[in-house]
């Protein structure tokens, strides 16, 4: 449990109540349904939602094992404000050196999300293998123009063109001008919880 920041027990119970009550109305599941996934009465579950109970680690266990979910995705507590800075985060280089992301946010709990800054030299390109299954990739181009490619089409896209779809496929990006591109990037786990 150390990689859990220490607080105050009514802001974790909140937080705890409001996740559970999110992971809960997005699989369509009653508090009775809940209960019998979960071995933890109906009445608990309430409580527990409302932010009128702090449950114990067995009680979020028994919670995160019948909804199939990590224990993070219960316990992970918001930041209210993250920020994140052009080049002041970690770079990752592409093996030729013309494609450079920066990771900006990640939503790793209940429903992943990353989202990612990134920069295609001019005359560069990145292809990238097919993305696990159920990821899907939304990509706006910010600065400059790309070519991008998806198995056997090609999509061109200018500055505040945007593009979404299955990563679980073959893609890439070619930048054909004498200008850099600026990437944004969201990335969605569908199938990831």
């Amino acid at each position: 449990m150390s990689d859990y920041k220490v607080s105050e027990a009514g802001k974790i119970t909140q937080q705890v109540g409001m996740t559970l009550r999110g992971i809960r109305k997005s699989q369509g599941m009653s508090l009775q349904e809940l209960a019998e996934r979960t071995d933890v009465s109906k009445l608990t579950l309430g409580k527990i939602e409302r932010g009128e109970a702090n449950p114990s680690l067995t009680v979020i266990w028994k919670i995160a094992n019948g909804l199939s979910i990590p224990i993070s995705a219960l316990l992970a507590e918001k930041q209210e404000v993250v920020l994140s800075r052009k080049n002041e985060g970690n770079k990752v280089l592409s093996g030729n050196e013309n494609f450079t992301l920066e990771p900006m946010f990640t939503n790793s709990g209940y429903g992943s999300l990353e989202t990612h800054r990134a920069f295609l030299k001019p005359g560069g390109d990145y292809f990238a293998e097919a993305h696990q299954p159920g990821v899907i990739e939304y990509v706006t181009v910010m600065e400059g123009s790309v070519t991008v490619h998806i198995q056997e089409k090609t999509y061109e896209l200018n500055t505040y063109d945007s593009i979404k779809f299955n990563a679980d496929q073959r893609h890439g990006y070619i930048n054909t001008s004498s200008l850099p591109a600026v990437l944004h990037f969201v990335m969605i786990y569908s199938n990831q919880i």
